[in-house]
């Protein structure tokens, strides 16, 4: 699996392409002045970004499985890009709690997501190849009731990590954030270190200069909170997809960016019915735990690609139905 950066450059190069194209029609072209994002337009944006994820992945099946008359490697891109798309709906939460505490005005917010995205982009690909060369070289050989097995020290970590995640995830109430005194967050104390911050607006600067002093707003102060946030929701996510295709970089990258890229528009159209999903975040306890055993029983036992996408789209689409069945009797 780790062959198809050499021997199919071609996607890679489409695959950046693309991104650039449409990033740059987002931010140059769509949004070029900052405005109110309606429920239409998030909802235009999003349904684009899952089309495009879903074309790519096509793409994937006749370019790397239809040859070999396989379906897996369009099965781990699937996978791994709804478990990191569901994944990313809790960022949504902090996003608007963020949003909220700087009294960001909605005109301005979608320039924070945009630069936030981006640094993400960056951040996501260090922790994938990264990751994947460690998990290449902590392989250990274990003899156990007579038999070799191979397993990964890793993996186990991440295993036992994220099913603690989804107990933790389980026991949250409701999914529901409480306000937090952003003032404590890492990101936050960053910028009061290396600038001074103003709290006044100026436009949808970042920056703004007064008397010949350079001050930070409290769009680049929220942008730092997002950044850092992002960083820590990675810490769960990343793991998750590893169990998909440990090996296999190209895969976990492309499917993450899809599923990170369309978060923006996600955001705003879900910011105002955050309510009618209370139940979500039960499924997500679920996928994590799902996960993290997938990873503990590995050396025993392998689930097909197709066999977790299904667990994983069904344990969604429960949690969806369950949430909108609740939101409807309240």
């Amino acid at each position: 699996m780790n062959d198809h950066l050499i021997n199919h450059p071609s996607l890679l190069i489409g695959f950046a392409i693309a991104v650039i194209i449409m990033l740059m029609l987002d931010l140059g072209v769509f949004n070029k002045n900052s405005h109110t994002i309606t429920n239409k337009e998030a909802l235009g944006w999003s349904i684009l970004w899952v089309s495009l994820a879903m074309i790519f992945s096509g793409i994937i099946y006749y370019v790397l499985d239809k040859p070999q008359g396989i379906t897996d490697n369009f099965s781990k891109f699937q996978a791994a890009y709804w478990i990191e798309k569901a994944l990313s709906v809790d960022n949504l939460f902090v996003f608007i709690l963020v949003f909220r505490f700087f009294k960001i005005p909605k005109e301005y917010q979608h320039k924070i997501l945009f630069w936030g995205i981006l640094g993400a982009l960056i951040f996501r690909a260090i922790f994938i190849f990264a990751g994947v060369e460690l998990i290449k070289h902590t392989y250990i050989n274990l003899n156990l009731f007579d038999a070799s097995l191979k397993v990964n020290v890793v993996l186990t970590i991440f295993g036992f990590f994220l099913i603690v995640a989804g107990i933790k995830s389980w026991s949250s109430s409701d999914g529901e954030e409480e306000e937090k005194d952003m003032n404590k967050n890492l990101g936050v104390r960053l910028v009061h270190r290396f600038f001074k911050v103003t709290n006044e607006f100026n436009g949808d600067k970042f920056f703004v200069v007064k008397k010949g002093i350079k001050y930070a707003t409290p769009l680049f102060v929220a942008l730092a909170v997002i950044e850092i946030t992002d960083l820590v929701f990675a810490v769960d996510s990343i793991p998750a997809i590893f169990a998909i295709a440990p090996d296999d970089p190209f895969i976990l990258y492309t499917s993450n960016i899809f599923a990170i890229l369309g978060l923006r528009s996600l955001y705003f159209l879900l910011a105002n019915s955050m309510d009618m999903f209370s139940k979500l975040h039960y499924g997500l306890a679920v996928i994590l735990v799902f996960i993290g055993v997938k990873m503990l029983i590995m050396p025993f036992y392998h689930f097909e690609s197709t066999i977790s996408l299904t667990v994983i789209g069904t344990l969604l689409l429960t949690s969806i139905v369950w949430s909108l069945l609740s939101a409807k009797k309240e």
